[in-house]
């Protein structure tokens, strides 16, 4: 998922400016997913409501379009954002979320197709990972 995210960081400062918004919400620093994986951390529970603020964050991109779709489109117009909807229900929930905080609240580091598939599924408490910020350099690229 962020991988994506991250290509399509990369096209924006070729061609067009990352949006202000992902400025204001995301990470100052680039990090290895399979590096958070192997952190060695507790799972622990949480309402699923402090993450849904991800849904009004234009986190994914169209087809044609950067930092243009917001997860609450996917939700709201499953049909029409039916390829990132697919992702999201085919994701493994079995997998906690992996979660930082960061800029006064939790941030995903990991997670966001499963975040929208525990919301569809109508989960109230989910499971997450809480990486500490003193783990940055060992989950940096």
């Amino acid at each position: 998922m962020y991988d994506n995210i991250r290509s399509v960081v990369i096209i924006c400062l070729m061609v067009n400016k990352i949006p202000n918004i992902i400025k204001e919400v995301g990470f100052d620093f680039d990090w290895d997913n399979e590096k958070v994986w192997a952190l060695d951390i507790a799972v622990a529970e949480m309402p699923i409501q402090e993450l849904e603020w991800h849904f009004e964050i234009p986190f994914w991109n169209t087809r044609n379009g950067y930092y243009d779709l917001k997860p609450i489109d996917v939700i709201e117009n499953p049909k029409e954002f039916s390829e990132e909807f697919d992702k999201a229900m085919s994701s493994d929930i079995t997998f906690p979320l992996d979660i930082m905080f960061w800029k006064n609240r939790w941030l995903l580091l990991d997670g966001l197709h499963r975040l929208l598939k525990l919301k569809q599924l109508g989960k109230q408490k989910i499971k997450v990972r809480k990486v500490p910020t003193s783990a940055i350099s060992l989950i940096r690229k």
